[in-house]
Parts: structure tokens; sequence; C-alpha cells
């Protein structure tokens, strides 16, 4: 009885991102901080908490202002959005998209930040790489390379406004001691 064998085939990316000079346990508490994605997000214009503690499994926060050219220049995007497990040792969360209007069914997303080399745990110095991998059913109107590189352009965002707030961060702690 099945019509469309590909319209039930997942697509599943993954794209990654190198921070300079940054140690994944300071990468990690921005990746972390799922309600406040709208800091480092290129495009989106808010992200805020719906629903139980930020950072803490089971809680839904809203983001919305990705523009979808396909319903007219105006159109807002919006998702909500549940983090279903954090693994504050091995540094990745998870998460789903539990309702929107950007066309994403049966998606669920997992972020991670790893070391550049995980043989060589002792030196971080260099940075660390976030990763960024998806699951999603096939999106009308996208090509599954074109939502890889969504991602990937978006990640490269991420990991720059990242190292500029972490560096902030850490000049600002020299520059008081």
């Amino acid at each position: 009885m099945e019509q469309d064998s590909h319209h039930h085939q997942r697509w599943e990316g993954k794209v990654s991102a190198r921070l300079r000079n940054v140690t994944k346990a300071q990468a990690w508490p921005l990746v972390k901080d799922f309600f406040n994605l709208h800091k480092r997000f290129p495009t989106l214009a808010t992200c805020y908490g719906l629903h139980g503690s930020n950072g803490d499994p089971g809680c839904i926060r809203y983001c919305a202002g990705f523009s979808i050219p396909s319903n007219g220049p105006e159109s807002v995007s919006w998702s909500k959005e549940r983090l279903l497990a954090v693994d504050d040792v091995d540094f990745w969360l998870k998460y789903e998209i539990v309702e929107s209007n950007i066309g994403f069914n049966s998606y669920e997303s997992t972020m991670k930040v790893t070391s550049d080399d995980d043989d060589d745990d002792d030196d971080e110095s260099n940075g660390c790489m976030l990763e960024w991998s998806f699951a999603v059913d096939p999106v009308k109107g996208l090509e599954l390379e074109e939502l890889v590189g969504k991602y990937h352009v978006a990640l490269q965002v991420m990991a720059q406004k990242m190292e500029e707030e972490i560096q902030s961060l850490v000049s600002g702690i020299l520059n008081n001691t």
C-alpha cells in the first residue's frame, strides 16, 4: 500500500565547525544555553523558554525569525523545540521540533562539542569542534544538499560568534585581575 518509498526515507546530515583557542569546557555552556540560541544563531530574531528550566531535559523553547520565501517576504518562521537529553560529561545535547511552520516533520538534532583530536585530550589550547547532526523527514521545496549547506553556513557563523563571546569574557576577566 506504500505509494512513494522516497517519501518515507529520512534525511540525515552532519556539519562541523572549528572553534579556535576555545576549550570544550568553555564552549559547552554556550551550546547548553538552550533558551538563548538567538545570541549565536544567524537570522534568529528571538528564542526563549516556554516550559521548564534552561538546559534541563524536557524544557521547551520557542524560536522565531527565519524568513520563509515560499510564503512571501513578510512571513516569519517559528518552531517549538524540546530538549530531549543532555550529557555534561561528553558535551552533547539532543532536541526535537515539536511544532513549527517550517515544514520539518519528525525532526531530531544533536549538537556536540568535541576535541579536535580525541587522542590528545590534554591539549585543548588549539580549539575544539562543534558538530551538528540532524534527521528529518524530507522537506517540501528543499533538497537535502541545500539543507546541509544552510546548516553548514549557520554553524560557521555560530562558531565565530561563540569564539568572539568567549574571547570577550576571557579578556574581561584578564582586565579585571
